[in-house]
């Protein structure tokens, strides 16, 4: 499968964006594999930052919980990821991925998407 994630860009604090991770080549592939969105900051190690479950139950790391939405639209194969009240330390490269649960915690993937990068700077 073919992760392509876009939507990333420069936003000003306290702006938004909307992240999308469109999969290829296996038809409805969030209906069968729960998925993440992953950043990776200069510096840092990459992070599971919110998950969702192929029945739609998420998850949220405490430093976005209450500001970014993950969702998804089956139909589309398409992955969200809603950031508000955006902040610089949300700096990073944004990435998608998918598998089982414990795939996702322990970020055992055979690839990467290229990621979108997110800047938040006045």
């Amino acid at each position: 499968v073919q992760l392509v994630e876009s939507g990333g860009g420069l936003v000003q604090p306290g702006g938004s964006l909307r992240l999308s991770c469109t999969a290829s080549a296996i038809r409805s592939i969030f209906t069968i594999a729960a998925a993440g969105w992953y950043r990776q900051a200069p510096g840092k190690q990459r992070e599971l930052v919110a998950s969702i479950s192929r029945l739609g139950s998420t998850s949220y790391a405490d430093s976005v919980k209450g500001r970014f939405t993950i969702s998804k639209n089956n139909a589309r194969n398409t992955l969200y990821l809603q950031m508000d009240s955006l902040s610089p330390e949300d700096t990073a490269v944004y990435y998608c991925n998918y598998g089982t649960a414990e795939a996702l915690s322990r970020q055992d993937f055979e690839s990467w998407g290229q990621g979108t990068q997110v800047t938040v700077s006045s």
